[in-house]
């Protein structure tokens, strides 16, 4: 059974930072191009960028580049979202997933870890 656990989640003020973590098992993890998305209150989830199953490639979402940082460990299975100078549109519950290699779409989902950028 794939199981997808995000962590770190919390409070953080306008301009500081947090750092996720998202732990796979049950699958071969190597082998899977692994993204972060979130959902902000009555709207749409996006995605907020992934790390190719290679590691050779990483997408951001504009509004993030230059803030945000995906990084993954293949030893621990794990993916991690450093953000760096939150805003409080940063705010949502991010979603951790996984899809095999390159295909079109994210399979695996995890169950989210609220972030609230607020003074």
């Amino acid at each position: 059974q794939v199981q997808l656990v995000e962590s770190g989640g919390g409070l953080v003020q306008p301009g500081g930072s947090l750092s996720l973590s998202c732990v796979a098992s049950g699958l071969r993890f190597s082998l899977y191009t692994m993204g972060w998305f979130r959902q902000a209150p009555g709207k749409e989830r996006e995605i907020v960028g992934f790390k190719t199953w290679t590691g050779t490639n990483t997408f951001y979402r504009d509004s993030v580049k230059d803030r945000f940082t995906i990084c993954r460990d293949n030893f621990k299975n794990t993916v991690y979202l450093q953000m760096n100078s939150l805003e409080p549109d940063d705010t949502g519950v991010y979603y951790c997933a996984a899809k095999i290699r390159d295909g079109n779409e994210f399979t695996y989902w995890g169950q989210g870890t609220q972030v609230t950028v607020s003074s």
